[in-house]
């Protein structure tokens, strides 16, 4: 029997504190398998953005560590870091943050070249992503949903182990969030990667396996009630 394979993402004993003593993560523990897509709620403030730069390697924790793929990235030096977030980190914001001055194509192609890829993939990932021949097309020819999709494709192209996505839907109106979170997560399962989802929605929430809040330093099980319906309609 082969050995089980080690978590995409780990969290051991995380705490992190910030000035005058506020407790934002309290020896927070969290463990995300390949495949598996979660999703992380809580009131503004509670360190949600902070528990994802921790997981970035964007900032440092007081204690505890972040492993991805088994790789302790708190304790990388500021160059390896930087190689492992390229390697094996895809990112997914509301802002979208593409390049406005390149086309569609060559915002997809930006992970593989960094990785000294052949940028051939970007063109399937914008297929993938329904955008089969706008390679050539510029961001301000896109809608905010299209924009968003070039977002996720970017995230993709480079086969990363973990996605991080942090209110990716939070300028699209609802029929566009649904269709975008669909996507992200069918190709998130289809290559495999394991999707941590930071939301303030519970619509944009029932598209996950597990809900978690986070609050008091920890993360919770959701009350899986209030999320029953929206699961029904993400599944209909």
């Amino acid at each position: 029997m082969s050995p089980a394979a080690p978590p995409a993402l780990e969290c051991r004993s995380l705490h992190k504190a910030y000035t005058g003593s506020r407790i934002v993560l309290d020896g927070l523990d969290f463990a995300l398998g390949a495949g598996e897509f979660v999703a992380i709620m809580g009131d503004s403030g509670v360190g949600k953005s902070t528990l994802l730069n921790l997981i970035a390697g964007l900032e440092s924790a007081d204690s505890g560590d972040v492993l991805i793929d088994s790789t302790p990235i708190s304790r990388l030096t500021d160059d390896a870091a930087t190689r492992l977030r390229r390697q094996k980190l895809g990112f997914v914001f509301q802002a979208f943050h593409v390049l406005p001055h390149l086309t569609l194509a060559q915002n997809v192609a930006v992970p593989l070249l960094l990785n000294g890829m052949p940028p051939a993939r970007a063109l399937e990932m914008l297929a993938a992503v329904g955008l089969h021949g706008r390679g050539d097309d510029l961001p301000r020819q896109l809608s905010g949903g299209e924009l968003q999709r070039v977002a996720i494709a970017r995230a993709l192209v480079h086969r990363p182990r973990l996605i991080l996505a942090d209110e990716p839907t939070g300028n699209l109106d609802p029929q566009t969030a649904h269709e975008v979170l669909a996507l992200l997560r069918a190709e998130a399962k289809a290559s495999g990667a394991a999707t941590m989802l930071v939301t303030h929605s519970e619509a944009a929430a029932a598209f996950a396996d597990r809900v978690l809040i986070l609050a008091d330093g920890a993360l919770h099980a959701a009350p899986l009630a209030p999320l029953a319906s929206l699961k029904a309609a993400r599944d209909a």
